[in-house]
């Protein structure tokens, strides 16, 4: 996304919005420098500079000299300066947790929760965002957000099965965690929540353009460009759990046959009961054509492999990258390798959750706090 400002005077909350945006991605950095990339002037930057810091959102920070002159302060994001709740839901269970603007997991709770209806998750969620709430490891609350897994809206496959939230249709998510937390709320699908985490905190520093492999209890994925979700028409792109990978296999519950996720999942690795490695030389020719199937569809920088599953099995996974065949990412000036591991897999999907809070109300795209300041100091 290209950071510009405006010079219109209806334009200083969005304004304030892109300053904090540039300070994130380019920190740290100096005045000049973020006057220059969004196109606001110096003074306006300073102004708005004071403002953030009187927020206690960003810090300036000014090296000692080392010659003539003083050298011009830095500024960088206030880790503390604000906090998120994020909210995984999953057909296992519910992880809650406090993540500050670095992306940091300051308290968490977890509740095992097999298959919960949405009166018990619920009642769990306001359990566990009142112990969070009641620890005061936090500041300035910013928001909330939901991840849980997709697709959504699609009958026939987000409603059944044991990779789904059973039990789910027609309720107001959004709207409930809302009226639970009394926060701004935020929902996504949790491949698209992790995705979002992992550019925010993690490899979208070294990447613009990557499919991030969500393996989960199901399986799925998104296409990640220019730091933004490739979303499809209604929300649901990179469903690759449900793409044939056994021609005649295992009957899905989406009513399908072999589907990939019947094959490789956290669902089909439990339902094996074999040990890891075997598994994972089981499911080689599965997962090799899996990847071969995204980098010809996407033309990705790379594949990242991240998702729920344990850290030990997401290692050995990731080691059939190095036996993968070709495709049109198998080229010899390649910059990095075809498949990485995530920066952070076990709570990918839950600080995801809660930058959905951050981007939500901190984004030149869809901010809501400055806003909500301004009123309050009216």
């Amino acid at each position: 996304m290209t950071l510009r400002g405006t010079n219109q005077e209806s334009g200083r909350p969005f304004n304030r919005r892109i300053v904090l945006e540039s300070i994130r991605l380019n920190g740290p950095t100096t005045r000049g420098d973020i006057a220059e990339r969004v196109g606001l002037t110096v003074q306006t930057v300073s102004t708005i500079v004071r403002e953030l810091e009187e927020q206690e959102l960003v810090l300036s920070v000014r090296e000692k000299p080392k010659g003539r002159g003083i050298p011009p302060s830095t500024l960088t994001i206030n880790p503390d300066g604000g906090h998120a709740l994020g909210i995984h839901l999953t057909p296992l269970g519910i992880e809650t947790a406090l993540v500050n603007l670095r992306g940091d997991v300051v308290d968490s709770r977890h509740r095992d929760a097999p298959n919960a209806m949405p009166d018990e998750a619920f009642a769990l969620i306001g359990e566990m965002v009142e112990e969070l709430k009641a620890r005061g490891r936090h500041g300035r609350l910013l928001g909330a957000g939901i991840a849980l897994p997709g697709p959504f809206d699609v009958e026939s496959m987000a409603f059944v099965g044991p990779t789904t939230m059973s039990g789910w249709k027609n309720v107001d998510i959004r709207q409930r965690i809302a009226d639970l937390t009394g926060l701004p709320a935020f929902m996504e699908n949790d491949m698209a929540a992790a995705a979002l985490g992992e550019q925010l905190y993690g490899l979208g520093q070294q990447f613009s353009d990557y499919y991030y492999l969500f393996f989960s209890v199901g399986l799925g994925g998104v296409m990640m460009h220019e730091g933004a979700v490739i979303r499809g028409a209604w929300g649901n792109a990179g469903e690759i759990g449900h793409i044939p990978a056994v021609p005649g296999g295992e009957p899905c519950p989406c009513g399908n046959s072999g589907c990939l996720e019947r094959y490789f999942s956290l669902d089909a690795f439990r339902r094996a009961g074999k040990p890891e490695a075997a598994w994972v030389a089981d499911i080689a020719p599965i997962f090799a054509n899996a990847v071969r199937t995204i980098e010809n569809l996407f033309d990705p920088q790379t594949v990242v492999l991240g998702g729920m599953a344990p850290q030990t099995l997401i290692d050995q996974i990731a080691t059939l990258g190095g036996g993968l065949t070709n495709s049109i990412a198998a080229r010899a000036n390649r910059a990095h390798p075809r498949l990485v591991v995530a920066s952070d897999c076990q709570q990918s999907a839950l600080r995801g959750a809660a930058a959905l809070a951050v981007f939500g109300v901190l984004s030149p795209r869809f901010g809501q706090m400055f806003e909500t300041l301004d009123k309050g100091a009216a």
